[in-house]
């Protein structure tokens, strides 16, 4: 069978999902689950080894007749949103029911088959004007997601930011595809390496799959819609709407020459994301913004790869460069699983307590031991700690790095610092993870709600269970997916194709096992010890305090303290203090706030001084015809001023 069957029964199951959304709610469940069933077979036929599918028709859209094609590389981001399509449309069942949200559950149903149909005809789209509408079709579908919940003002904010952000993005995108198809004479996009006068159009691709991918800085639309909107339209959102962004990049920079310093800029942008992006993530109280900003440091991740996987290809196809291209390619699957599975897990929290402040919570796991240990499982594996999925995404593109940086040549200067930043980011990260984890779900409960918590449901807990059994694969079994790793690299680099896998990753399967083999039996032997021995409980140390209470627990402020303080430069935290006064002091209180950095010290005092120069402007337009005459007389004499200070020695 073709990929062209599964694909087209993707797309007609997905099409009647939009239909039948508002009306059946089970019938609309049935023909997303069969589209998201559809998208992976297509998928997987070609990362198994069937030949690349195209497909022409002579019905025109736009005055371009349709062609569409699906290669390794296309089919490896097709099988991701076939994933997370299915498992979220599952969770979304209970997570986000008719019963309780009647004005937008059925509308939401029909946004997320357009959603999905849209980011799918994304990645088959062979024509540059397709790719377009597309393009437009999935961001509008998604803006309606995010703005769910529209009677909350903060959510609409929202909303409107990712809107103007994406077609900020979208005239980049434009203006990118219009002049590619002035030069070639055709909407037609495909491989065109050899066309050298084609390689400054990187930088228009680059701004503008950049803003979708939420590279920092263009990342600012990002922690307001993922912590807005619905958290299993979050998880989609984090787990392959940027990732459009990302295949967009991976995708051009092997069809079209790169400008000589594209690798350069490409691993410097990866890796100053990945560290800002995880130091904005661990400053933050709220959890779903946490992942938000998580998102942007693993974007930088997979862009630091390719930027040295660009590197690589300029220097004669250096074997590091595959490396990191492989960790790359990789890693967009890891942080897909591990990034819904945790969006799931916070998703869980809220449904069973309301809030999203860490402060507010704590003591989660008595009441949610499901919950919990799936999420700490996510943690452990978004960290990149061993055995599991994370580490070997991260190890690679690190190998990369190492290696290029011990080989004499100027690709060492671009390698060096960024694995150096990696490896920071990485350590904050796991700060970052072991703070959500441990404030979250640890201690005793803060509020009520905390303490009246309850367990998710089967349909919300059977996704996080098939995500976190997807993650112990990857992490145990690498090599079992390294065909469809080696098909994607092939499909961006026709000489990189139906390569062995790298022998660390063929040595690495069976360490990542025994290491879990040996974690599962220390904590079953410390598990029967302790039970050998009897459970006593006790308090923990109460400071001096006769009755310690759940109010004297480490706060997510005070837990990330000290790492957030290095980069007060870049975080610029806003706090309100009222300090204690006089020998018995009745109150005091400290609230701090992180702000978006870029959007509110940058761009809004832009944009804020922009509209105050526009009012000024409209002054100048009163109907006074005679103050017209002497604008123009004021401006001639200005012109003829500059033409004789010009014209003198």
């Amino acid at each position: 069978m073709t990929p062209g069957v599964p694909l087209l029964f993707s797309a007609a199951c997905l099409l009647g999902g939009v239909v039948c959304g508002p009306r059946r709610a089970r019938t609309w469940l049935a023909l997303t689950l069969a589209g998201a069933a559809g998208a992976l077979g297509a998928a997987l036929l070609v990362l198994g080894g069937a030949p690349d599918w195209e497909w022409r028709h002579g019905f025109a859209v736009g005055g371009e007749t349709l062609h569409f094609r699906l290669d390794g590389l296309s089919a490896l981001f097709l099988a991701l949103l076939g994933l997370v399509a299915g498992t979220g449309a599952i969770y979304a069942q209970e997570y986000w029911p008719e019963a309780h949200y009647p004005a937008s559950a059925p509308g939401g149903r029909s946004w997320w088959c357009g959603l999905v149909l849209g980011m799918g005809l994304v990645l088959v789209s062979a024509n540059g004007l397709h790719f377009l509408i597309a393009w437009e079709l999935f961001t509008v579908c998604a803006f309606f997601l995010i703005t769910l919940d529209r009677q909350r003002r903060e959510v609409r904010k929202a909303g409107w930011l990712y809107l103007a952000a994406s077609h900020a993005g979208t005239v980049c995108l434009f203006a990118f595809f219009a002049t590619l198809a002035a030069r070639t004479g055709s909407w037609e996009i495909g491989p065109l390496r050899g066309r050298l006068d084609c390689a400054p159009l990187f930088w228009l691709a680059l701004a503008g799959f950049g803003v979708k991918a939420g590279l920092f800085p263009l990342h600012i639309w990002l922690p307001a819609a993922h912590a807005g909107a619905p958290s299993h339209v979050s998880a989609i959102l984090s787990a392959v709407a940027v990732k459009m962004g990302v295949y967009g990049l991976i995708r051009f920079s092997g069809w079209l020459p790169a400008p000589a310093a594209a690798g350069w800029v490409v691993t410097g942008l990866g890796a100053v994301s990945a560290l800002f992006g995880i130091a904005f993530a661990l400053a933050q109280n709220d959890l779903k913004r946490l992942l938000a900003y998580c998102t942007v440091e693993n974007v930088g991740i997979i862009l630091t790869g390719l930027g040295a996987a660009m590197l690589g290809a300029a220097h004669g196809d250096a074997p590091w460069g595959r490396l990191a291209l492989a960790g790359a390619l990789l890693h967009v699957w890891n942080h897909g699983a591990v990034k819904a599975l945790l969006f799931f897990g916070a998703g869980s929290v809220l449904h069973a307590t309301g809030t999203r402040e860490m402060s507010r919570l704590g003591g989660l796991w008595r009441a949610m031991p499901w919950t919990a240990s799936l999420f700490a499982l996510g943690a452990v594996a978004i960290a990149g700690l061993p055995p599991l999925n994370g580490f070997v995404s991260e190890w690679l593109v690190c190998l990369g790095l190492f290696d290029a940086a011990t080989r004499p040549g100027p690709s060492a200067w671009a390698a060096t610092p960024a694995a150096m930043v990696l490896a920071v980011a990485g350590a904050l990260a796991l700060a970052t993870f072991a703070k959500a984890a441990a404030i979250v779900f640890l201690g005793a409960a803060r509020t009520r709600s905390a303490e009246h918590a309850h367990e998710c449901g089967a349909l919300m807990r059977g996704p996080m269970l098939a995500l976190a059994a997807l993650c112990l694969a990857l992490g145990l079994a690498p090599v079992w997916f390294w065909p469809a790793i080696a098909r994607a690299a092939g499909a961006w680099n026709p000489a990189w194709a139906g390569r062995e896998p790298p022998a660390p990753l063929a040595i690495l399967g069976p360490l990542q096992g025994m290491l879990a083999l040996l974690a599962v039996a220390a904590a079953a032997g410390l598990w029967w010890k302790s039970r050998a021995n009897g459970w006593r409980r006790g308090l923990t140390w109460d400071c001096g305090y006769a009755h310690p209470s759940a109010r004297m627990q480490y706060t997510s402020g005070s837990f990330a303290g000290i790492a957030a303080g290095w980069f007060g430069w870049l975080l610029r935290p806003e706090r309100r203090i009222r300090r204690p006064r006089g020998p018995l002091p009745a109150a005091a209180s400290w609230m701090e706030r992180v702000p978006e950095t870029v959007l509110e010290r940058v761009l809004g005092p832009a944009g804020r001084a922009l509209l105050r120069l526009s009012s000024a402007a409209r002054r100048l337009q009163h109907g006074r015809v005679q103050a017209y005459i002497l604008y123009v007389v004021a401006g001639l004499l200005a012109v003829g001023t500059l033409v004789l200070l010009g014209g003198m020695p």
